[in-house]
């Protein structure tokens, strides 16, 4: 099997590209990002090898940058590869997707996502303030998980931009190696400058910058919330991948229900209500992966199928799903004595 891991968690991400293949029994070359520190595939490997797995069944595969794209035909194309995994971007997935279907084998795709979180009127605003700041700034939004969308009932719209702005403007920032900062630096400082460009399109197109904004600085940019956003402006639809949200005011559930699912992704998203049964049912209308009821959309267990539809992907990882990814059904019988035939 091949398995390519992203660089924004390269050990859990990682180890959930190989763990359940090499436990089916499958073999497997890992790809680490280039992004990724040099370390974290060949550690994990080292770590197979000091536990005693037999040489040959979990090989790292690094690379320049610039050699990405022909280590990805020659390892897909690979008769002894039969499976292939990939959890990175929707572009570089689609290419992943392309060359496994050309080469007839079964692919799962963990990629991009726009994912929202809904706050409904019977909310907890204060819960609700803090399992937004969590779901955007985590890790500097660079998860997949990461809520870019924040969809917010009129009702209780004001009050929890209020409290979301100052949330947002109390977050230290900047320094990693500082233990006061909440939100450190993106991967590069041309991931920071694409964030801020995209903020500043959607304010000079007449968003309201309700928290943080400016210019990046370096690889730094500050934790931002946006209000106002024109359907048409690239906020809007593109996976923003760092510490920033819309927020979106609706009239009514159906209105949420709808804008949420008006985006090519799928992955995951989260309602917020103190009625459970009530955000159940909304739940079951939105067309994503992976929903969670009073709970923000940032979340993965070993033992849950995680995925998405749409641009986020195909296939399943984790528990009985993800054993079923990378295992080959067959069928087998045995015939006790000797059958009667037609002819």
């Amino acid at each position: 099997m091949a398995a390519f891991a992203p660089w924004n968690a390269p050990f859990i991400l990682g180890i959930r590209s190989i763990a359940i293949a090499i436990a089916m029994g499958n073999t497997v070359v890992m790809k680490p990002s280039e992004q990724a520190p040099l370390t974290s595939g060949l550690l994990l490997a080292d770590i197979f090898k000091e536990a005693g797995l037999p040489a040959g069944v979990c090989n790292v595969v690094t690379n320049a940058p610039s050699d990405a794209g022909e280590i990805a035909e020659v390892l897909i194309s690979d008769p002894r590869v039969d499976k292939v995994s990939f959890t990175g971007s929707t572009k570089i997935g689609r290419i992943i997707g392309v060359l496994a279907a050309q080469n007839l084998k079964p692919a799962v795709l963990e990629l991009g996502g726009k994912n929202s979180l809904i706050i409904l009127d019977d909310a907890d605003l204060d819960y609700a303030v803090s399992a937004v700041a969590f779901a955007t700034y985590m890790n500097s939004g660079q998860i997949c998980m990461c809520a870019d969308r924040i969809i917010v009932h009129k009702d209780v719209a004001g009050e929890f931009l209020e409290k979301l702005g100052e949330k947002t403007s109390s977050l230290s920032f900047g320094d990693p190696q500082d233990p006061h900062t909440v939100v450190g630096p993106l991967i590069n400082s041309q991931a920071a400058e694409r964030v801020a460009a995209l903020v500043e399109e959607a304010v000079s197109s007449g968003s309201k910058l309700v928290a943080g904004g400016g210019k990046a600085h370096g690889a730094v940019y500050a934790p931002t919330v946006l209000a106002g956003v024109g359907r048409d402006q690239r906020i809007a639809s593109e996976e923003i991948f760092g510490p920033v949200c819309t927020v979106d005011v609706v009239n009514n559930e159906d209105e949420a229900i709808a804008l949420a699912n008006n985006t090519r992704y799928g992955l995951t998203a989260g309602i917020l209500t103190e009625n459970v049964g009530r955000g159940f049912e909304v739940a079951k209308q939105l067309r994503t992966g992976i929903v969670h009821v009073n709970d923000q959309s940032v979340d993965d267990e070993a033992q849950a199928p995680f995925g998405g539809v749409g641009d986020s992907g195909y296939g399943r990882f984790g528990g009985q799903a993800g054993v079923e990814a990378f295992t080959t059904t067959r069928w087998i019988t045995m015939q006790m004595g000797h059958k009667q035939f037609p002819f």
